[in-house]
This record gives structure tokens, sequence and C-alpha cells, in this order.
């Protein structure tokens, strides 16, 4: 029988596939699944980069030390210089972009310190979701993201850190705004929400910083201000204070995001969902098929420091490439959601916990939650993948 369905336009920019296409913004799938199969490596001159999208070659960039990260090493005019074009200070960066000698002495001990506090404080995490699950409404319509998948990563982040939670929207909205750092082809008005959210976080954890070397709490920005004093984390306090925000906005904006997108693909796959409803110790694998499916970050980038062949193809040095998880997520059984390498996400360990606590508290609590008919919007920011608001009935 005739296939009826119609091979999409084999996309020419990167731009195609991110979320300023509306097309893309609802489902990138496709597009993607095209590059694929009829162009694994595509360049794109416009926007100045390479554009991967099959697994085996993504996997092995980002495990690729030889690569560099900050925008500084791009060429002129990439989409990767654009990120810094309008920064005061285009070389502070956190771990995100940093690269080695530095990256290997700043995130190591903050690593360390931040896992040690994700297991002290594992009881305090999954009482704040279960306290937020039971806070919501008990029957009727309510919009999942508003009432469950943004309180609770930023709640959780907060606490670890031990900023004040009464700050809590202030900490959500500097997120919003910091994270247009990562749009390059941000407007003016956006750059200046960056660079005030930016501003405001530093000023905030700057004070923190000092009340804490006075006070200590039992907290991570304590126990990063005093291993900084004992030599044990060899970083400057401007290098601590960008690091601590990146940990506030990577901890709940992408979580958010993991946590609206599973509930999304259960109550879509109910055979699914009524497997996990019938065997709960299936969280684990649940919170990796999520990432899998429907990641929160949909690409990530690495730097040729030095001409050489890259997926086949000849690359020169100063020259960006795109990896896509979106796609190489859909192109093996196991996924890339948080990267790889020397660059993987910091968080990982802390989404996983959070999002299979969610998806068990809440289905334990809901057992007939159901998706309403709804027109679904999608986050707009490039390389993300996120739901703006999901309507669920109870």
């Amino acid at each position: 029988m005739a296939d009826d369905q119609r091979t999409p336009p084999l996309p020419q920019s990167i731009i195609e596939v991110t979320a300023f296409a509306p097309d893309a913004r609802s489902d990138p799938h496709p597009k993607l699944e095209a590059l694929r199969h009829n162009c694994p490596v595509m360049r794109d001159e416009v926007a100045k980069t390479w554009f991967l999208t099959r697994y085996a070659d993504i996997r092995e960039t980002v495990n690729d030390r030889s690569f560099v990260r900050h925008p500084l090493n791009s060429e002129e005019g990439s989409i990767s210089r654009q990120l810094i074009e309008d920064d005061d200070n285009p070389r502070r960066t956190s771990i995100l972009f940093l690269d080695d000698p530095d990256h290997a002495r700043v995130r190591p001990p903050l690593a360390k310190a931040f896992y040690a506090r994700i297991q002290k404080m594992k009881p305090q995490i999954e009482a704040i979701i279960d306290e937020t699950i039971n806070a919501a409404p008990a029957s009727g319509r309510f919009d999942l993201m508003a009432d469950i998948a943004v309180p609770i990563p930023v709640t959780v982040i907060a606490r670890i850190l031990g900023v004040d939670e009464h700050r809590l929207p202030d900490f959500r909205q500097w997120s919003e705004d910091i994270i247009l750092s990562l749009n390059p082809v941000r407007t003016p008005q956006e750059t200046e929400r960056m660079e005030c959210g930016s501003h405001a976080l530093d000023a905030y954890f700057t004070e923190l910083m000092e009340a804490r070397r006075k006070v200590p709490g039992d907290d991570l920005i304590t126990d990063m201000v005093q291993l900084q004093a004992s030599g044990d984390a060899p970083l400057s306090d401007d290098e601590l204070r960008i690091n601590l925000g990146a940990l506030l906005v990577g901890g709940n904006l992408t979580t958010t995001d993991l946590i609206g997108n599973g509930v999304w693909l259960f109550l879509t796959h109910p055979d699914q969902l009524a497997a996990f409803k019938a065997d709960p110790a299936l969280g684990a694998q649940a919170v990796e098929e999520v990432l899998r499916y429907e990641a929160p970050v949909s690409a990530t980038s690495r730097i040729v420091e030095a001409d050489k062949p890259v997926a086949g193809c000849p690359m020169k040095a100063r020259q960006v490439i795109f990896c896509s998880l979106a796609s190489a997520n859909r192109d093996e059984s196991s996924h890339i959601a948080f990267g790889g390498g020397p660059h993987i996400c910091i968080g990982a360990p802390l989404a996983r916990i959070e999002a299979r606590r969610v998806f068990e508290k809440l289905f334990a609590r809901y057992p007939d939650m159901r998706l309403p008919d709804q027109d679904l919007t999608w986050r707009a920011l490039p390389f993300f993948r996120g739901l703006e608001r999901l309507d669920v009935e109870v």
C-alpha cells in the first residue's frame, strides 16, 4: 500500500529546527529525522555552524576533550559568538562554557559538594515534592506547570543552596531572564532583561556569601565558602557567585520541563502509564525514557580547536558544531539528554531524583488524571523543549 505521508522538506538552516520555527516548536522530530537520514552533517553558512543529528557522531563529539566550549573561541559571525556580542564581560562564564584548565579547577569541588548535599538532603527533597503535590487541587482542572512543575524544582534548589524561600518568585523570574543568555538571537529588550536578572542575582549571592562567612548554615553556600576559605575549592568570589547562580538557574528551569514533558507523555501514552501504575518500581526507567523521548535540552555545542575531521567531514579551527540531542535520542536505544564528557550536566542526579519522585507521587494521588482538550504552547526558547502550560483534570 502506498505511503501517503510526505517527507518534510530538508531543513537548510539550524533555525528551521529550533523553537523559532512554529512547526518545529510544536514537533521538531520530523525535520530532525529528515536530516538524520539525508544530511546528518549539515553546514549552515548563515549561522556559521555545523549541525549533527546522528547519535554516534554526537556521542563521539561531546566526549572528545579536544573540543572547546567558550564562545570567544568561535569564529566571527557564528551563532555562538552572537551569545556574547553585547556582553560587557564576555570572558565571564559559569562551568557551562568554561574551558580547561579553569573548568578542571572549578567544577570538581563544586560537583563534589553539590552531590554530597543532594544525598544528605534527599529526605527533604522528597518532602518538598510530596507537600507540593498534596497542596495541588484535589479535583477539577488545573495547570500542572504552575501548581507542580514550576514550584518543585525552584523550591528544591533554593533549599539546597540555602537561599531565602520567601524570594522564590524572584528566583524564578531571574532564572527566566538569565536563561536568555543562551538565546543567540535575543532582542535588545531580552538582553536588557538578561542583564538586569544577572545583576540582581549576583548582588543577592554577594550578600548571602558574606552572611554565610559570618554565620554558617546547613547549605551548599556555606559548604562552598568554607571550602574556598580552606583552599579546597580554589575559586574566586566571582567564580563562586556565577556558578551558584548557574545552579539556581539550571536547577529549576530544565527540571520543570522534564516534569511537564513527562506528565504529558504519560497522559498521551496510556499503556505506558498503566504499566507504571502497576509497577511504580519502573520509575527510574520512566525518567530515562522521558529524557530520551522529549528531553528538556535539545542541543549542545562544541567548538573545533584545530583543523580536524568530525563525523567524516573536514572542519576548521574555530568552527562551531551544534549537536542535536533531540535527534540523537531518537536514533538509538540510549539517550544523551545530559550531554557528555567533562561538560555532562552537573544537575543530572538531582533532576532524576526529582522527576522520579514526582511521577510516583503524582499518579498515586491522581490515578484518574487525564488531559482535557487544549492547545499546547511550547517554550519559544531555542534549543530547549518544554510546555508553557499543561492543563489536567483530576
